[in-house]
């Protein structure tokens, strides 16, 4: 067995326990950024999955061939990002699990879970009729990786998708708009899925406007970022009862004990826990194994986003 000469930093012990043994020529080292590194130079970096943006600072005292994050968003990295670095976000790691969480919160609000669990609480049977997913029309916001596993999801549903990204192209499934035709694509829809990335495009793409476009009765998900809608917006929508709301991701996080937001009842909410299942480890150790081969290799990493 060789010594040991290509390092990698890991952010914690449970990341660390993912990948099992190193593998050879590899040695594993423990740093979260929030101190000085370990060492001088470390082949890859591995920032922790909440919270790295306000770390990456730290990177300025270390020499790294690549900085691998184990989030998808990278939204406010280039702003911190030191020079020299080359960063890589964690695709292939979240969109099973986020696309699951877009299909539960979409199915609960359209089946009334919420209601039948609060019914339950009181020691109530009280059965509903309530509009099914199938047949409805769902607007799909945003067609990255996440975007492409929702919708291989609602196929299975039978629902009619018209698909939205930033800018139009064809497919084999047919078109995909632009962002700029979602003022005439919003009033037919029924459900409003968003799982667009966060940028300066994106940032209050949820805006009055937008839920004023939505037809009455119209459920909107959100699972992309807190930051895509507009919070004061949704609050004036959901308090009028026009719209129902499904929300995984909130402006800001985490709400705060008593927003107006908790207290209604056409508005679902979940803790920002789309990526959070028991998926991310086995798919993060697949992808940090691959990188690692591949920077030793002088190959071209994979999921490469920003050279700063």
């Amino acid at each position: 067995m060789t010594s040991p000469s290509f390092i990698v930093s890991l952010p914690n012990a449970e990341v660390r326990s993912w990948l099992g043994e190193a593998p050879d020529g590899v040695q594993f080292v423990e740093w979260d950024l929030s101190g000085p590194p370990p060492v001088d130079a470390i082949d890859i970096v591995v920032p922790p999955y909440m919270g790295a943006a306000q770390r990456l600072g730290a990177l300025s005292h270390v020499r790294a061939q690549l900085v691998q994050s184990l989030s998808i968003g990278y939204d406010g990295v280039e702003a911190v990002l030191p020079p020299g670095n080359v960063y890589a976000n964690a695709a292939s790691v979240h969109e099973a699990s986020t696309a699951e969480m877009a299909m539960a919160l979409t199915l609960s609000a359209q089946r009334a879970i919420p209601d039948f669990v609060r019914a339950a609480e009181k020691g109530h049977w009280a059965p509903q009729l309530r509009a099914s997913l199938a047949d409805r029309e769902v607007l799909l916001v945003g067609y990255g990786g996440v975007g492409r596993a929702i919708e291989e999801r609602l196929i299975a549903f039978e629902v009619t998708i018209t698909r939205v990204a930033s800018h139009e192209r064809t497919d084999e499934r047919g078109t995909i708009h632009a962002t700029s035709s979602l003022p005439q694509l919003l009033s037919s829809a029924e459900i409003v899925i968003i799982a667009v990335p966060l940028s300066k495009s994106t940032t209050r793409l949820v805006d009055d406007d937008f839920l004023s476009s939505m037809r009455d009765g119209a459920l909107l998900v959100n699972v992309s970022r807190g930051q895509v809608a507009d919070t004061d917006a949704l609050v004036r929508h959901a308090s009028s009862g026009r719209l129902r709301f499904a929300l995984d991701v909130v402006d800001p996080e985490p709400l705060p004990d008593g927003h107006p937001l908790f207290a209604l009842e056409n508005v679902l909410i979940s803790p920002h826990v789309g990526g959070a299942t028991t998926a991310m480890p086995p798919r993060a150790k697949r992808l940090l194994l691959e990188q690692i081969r591949r920077v030793q290799h002088e190959e071209t990493p994979l999921n490469v986003v920003l050279r700063s």
